[in-house]
């Protein structure tokens, strides 16, 4: 079912895995399709149709569709398929296999199910937007990489793909309750292990992995652009220490927290006396675990992406490759998305609904072409 963000994400995942996908639009006006049709990335490798749910036509088409399928994402609030006559227990009633796919922000209960929200709610009510920045000022907002991406499309595939591995033993389909507060809860473990060890203060930039370790942090350059350490273990810090021309100097030690602000505040200097271009000519590719910080547009001209192809241009648009990698079942590449009105009785076709049905819909009205 189309959606925001995290649901098409999820979609996407298995399809470039191989997945064959069917997205179900909403009727578009004439006129209001999209002028590129390729830009619509998180789409991709999946054909689409519209069809106009109020219409009890289109009801019935959808029910038979998911009749052959293994698995269905939505990701309205709860009870908007319920309502709809489309609810898990019509569909597994139907099609006992089923994976039912459910992606929302709160999940499907509890006291805030209803309520409204987006990405930055749900990582700041799971604890993981707190710990973010510095101590003297608000928490970053870390786009809608958390939320959405990792703690909601990420885990609703994988929960997919795990339920369709136990519906191979039992036969059974069951619901995937994806909420994206559970999800990025989850990627919070390690946190929390740390915390319980007592390696974790609850305080922004105190830490190690949040700036406050200079060994462990962004600095500026020269020319106003920045690069990243990432130097934690002994021997990788030496490295950082001898490719910054700081053998022999008096120095805190690297654990010595009550010296970490004068040791951030040397390296600070050091990093602004040449570019970044000048700075990964000296580390990049060493065992001082350094990195530049490159754009959106700069990562997929860096020749270690290109020599793995993590990027791929798919009809003009630049976009990451499937990931992950497998050595026997490579992905294919990336196929642009294929909006409603395109091939509408093939991708029927391909679910075993012919042109009568394609016909049907047409004459109630009930399918509306981009």
């Amino acid at each position: 079912m189309a959606g925001l963000a995290p649901g098409p994400f999820a979609a996407m995942m298995l399809a470039d895995m191989g997945a064959q996908v069917l997205c179900i639009e909403r009727p578009v006006p004439p006129g209001q399709a999209p002028a590129k049709p390729a830009a619509n990335i998180l789409f991709r490798n999946r054909r689409s149709i519209a069809l106009d749910l109020k219409k009890p036509e289109a009801v019935d088409t959808l029910r038979q569709l998911l009749d052959g399928a293994d698995a269905l994402i939505e990701g309205f609030r709860p009870g908007v398929m319920e309502r709809l006559g489309l609810g898990p227990d019509t569909c597994l009633a139907r099609n006992p296999r089923l994976v039912y796919g459910r992606m929302t922000g709160w999940g499907q209960d509890g006291p805030m199910a209803q309520a409204a929200g987006h990405d930055a709610n749900y990582i700041a009510l799971a604890g993981a937007l707190h710990p973010l920045g510095t101590a003297d000022a608000p928490p970053p907002l870390p786009l809608n990489l958390i939320g959405d991406f990792g703690g909601g499309g990420m885990y609703l595939a994988f929960g997919i793909v795990c339920a369709l591995l136990e519906a191979r033993q039992s036969g059974k389909g069951q619901v995937v309750d994806a909420a994206m507060v559970d999800g990025t809860a989850s990627l919070t473990t390690y946190l929390h292990a740390n915390r319980a060890k007592g390696r974790w203060r609850d305080a922004r930039g105190q830490n190690v992995l949040d700036g406050a370790a200079p060994w462990y942090h962004v600095y500026e350059t020269a020319d106003g652009q920045y690069v990243t350490v990432a130097a934690a273990e002994p021997q990788f810090y030496a490295e950082l220490i001898r490719r910054l021309g700081l053998e022999g100097e008096d120095l805190p030690a690297q654990h010595d927290r009550a010296g970490w602000p004068r040791l951030q505040a040397r390296f600070a200097e050091l990093f602004r006396s040449r570019t970044r271009a000048e700075w990964c000519e000296a580390m990049e590719g060493s065992d001082a675990c350094f990195a530049p910080v490159l754009s959106l547009s700069e990562a997929p001209e860096h020749p270690h992406l290109k020599a793995r192809g993590t990027f791929v241009t798919v009809d003009g648009v630049v976009q990451p490759a499937p990931a992950p990698r497998f050595s026997r079942t490579p992905a294919d590449e990336p196929k642009a998305w294929v909006p409603p009105g395109a091939d509408d009785a093939a991708a029927l076709a391909d679910w075993g609904l012919g042109a009568p049905e394609l016909q049907r819909l047409q004459a109630a009205g009930a399918f509306g072409a981009a």
